[in-house]
């Protein structure tokens, strides 16, 4: 049997007010889509579409309990090109509402990242990794499979 590539192509994040939420990953460059409706913001990204649901419906849907409240065990991540790149952007996401989490610092693994939560609590980490290669014009990475 033949698996089909492992790729995530959408990325779901529940949140409680999706105009608040909308207008949060606008500010922050995402693109926004034809395929949003009045329930549900699709933006594009390069590799992945990032999507936004209401908390509640998404808890249904997935047919578990809606119990918002603590660390979740996860993280999403933004890399970028250069230490100032994570601190120009940092101030951007704070400017624009999202709340330090913790201010971008050189790391114990040789990098540099910094956290922040958007109105949702949903934690990203804005970092610079010397040892990743991306495309400085999407932002994808690009890993050499494990040998």
């Amino acid at each position: 049997m033949t698996l089909p590539v492992a790729n995530i192509s959408i990325v779901t994040l529940g949140v409680e007010d999706l105009a608040v939420s909308t207008a949060f990953y606008e500010k922050l460059g995402w693109t926004n889509t034809a395929a949003s409706q009045d329930s549900v913001t699709f933006f594009q990204g390069h590799s992945v579409v990032l999507g936004l649901y209401g908390r509640a419906a998404l808890a249904e849907d997935v047919g578990v309990e809606n119990t918002p409240s603590g660390f979740r065990g996860a993280s999403l991540a933004l890399n970028l090109p250069s230490e100032e790149d994570v601190d120009t952007f940092f101030a951007h996401v704070i400017a624009s509402g999202g709340m330090a989490v913790k201010i971008p610092v050189k790391v114990f693994w040789g990098g540099y990242s910094g956290y922040f939560a958007d109105p949702d609590g949903h934690y990203w980490e804005i970092a610079y990794n010397p040892f990743f290669v991306g495309d400085s014009d999407t932002g994808q990475l690009k890993l050499d499979p494990k040998t």
